[in-house]
């Protein structure tokens, strides 16, 4: 009889199932099964077509695979090995060191193959209809707030800082960007109910963010928080939250979903905003007379 994992809940879990489904699945499942325990991060970052072409199955197999594991398919057995690897198993402060050591001894070609495959699906989920009803969202809030802090360091600190610096050519209401933890803190102490707060961090999540969250709600501002976990820390009491997919197999979970999100934001504030063409105008003119450019 086949194995069956109705309610997979981390990718140790998924792994074990694997391998179960590896001793009592039938013999070319069974196969699949053996190959896949050992590096279950293929499943998460394949199709059907390029799973069985990595694992030497056919389509069909991988297919009976999923079905022998209790998912109605394949696309609902790669979401769910897809959320166990971006969110379980980790124990804390292991998880870049693990996600590097899976890379030990595969070739190039192969984990080129996989951030390209995940890199498409990290942009789609931007881009979802829920994704669409957030930006649009937060854009609002945004462009009606007195003033907007964005807040991220760290890995974060790329992402904020563009998504600042873009906002600005648009629109005056946004801080510059804190330099400092005081000086988030000094910043974030300063919004009240008329501003916004938007919060960056993913896991492990930056205790500085956490905390102008904290602050913002206590001030009473509007928060918007890009995260990866609904009930995470910066999730909690948010108005909007945004949650792009981060899958891939490089050490530090990937940022392209997200800098598509911010890209997103900025573009939808532009379109619902009277005054961001005016604005962005001046700002271009302003670095052209000053000799910013060549």
């Amino acid at each position: 009889m086949e194995a069956e994992l109705t309610t997979p809940s981390s990718l140790d879990d998924l792994a074990r199932a694997l391998r179960q489904l590896g001793h009592s699945g039938t013999p070319r499942v069974a196969a699949l099964a053996r190959w896949a325990s050992d590096q279950p991060e293929e499943i998460a970052l394949n199709s059907v077509r390029s799973l069985a072409e990595r694992s030497g199955a056919n389509a069909n197999t991988v297919v009976r695979l999923s079905q022998a594991l209790g998912f109605a398919g394949y696309e609902a057995c790669r979401n769910a090995f897809q959320d166990a690897l971006r969110h379980g198993g980790d124990r804390e402060g292991e998880l870049y060191g693990r996600r590097a050591g899976e890379l030990t001894g595969k070739d190039s070609a192969s984990v080129l193959d996989a951030i390209r495959e995940a890199g498409h699906r990290n942009l789609e989920s931007a881009f979802t209809t829920e994704s669409r009803a957030a930006i649009d969202r937060a854009a609002q809030l945004m462009i009606e707030a007195r003033q907007v802090y964005v807040v991220g360091v760290r890995s974060c600190y790329a992402i904020a800082d563009y998504l600042g610096y873009t906002a600005r050519m648009a629109f005056d209401n946004f801080a510059p960007r804190a330099g400092t933890p005081g000086d988030i803190r000094d910043r974030i102490a300063l919004a009240g109910p008329e501003d916004v707060v938007l919060s960056i961090s993913f896991r492990h999540y930056s205790v500085e963010t956490i905390a102008a969250h904290e602050l913002a709600l206590r001030q009473g501002a509007r928060t918007i928080a890009i995260t990866d976990d609904p009930k995470g820390p910066l999730a909690r009491g948010a108005d909007v939250v945004m949650l792009p997919e981060m899958h891939g197999p490089q050490p530090l979970p990937s940022m392209i979903g997200t800098f598509a999100l911010v890209e997103a934001l900025v573009a939808s504030m532009v379109v619902q905003s009277g005054e961001a063409l005016a604005n962005i105008t001046r700002f271009e003119q302003r670095l052209q007379e000053a000799g910013a450019y060549r």
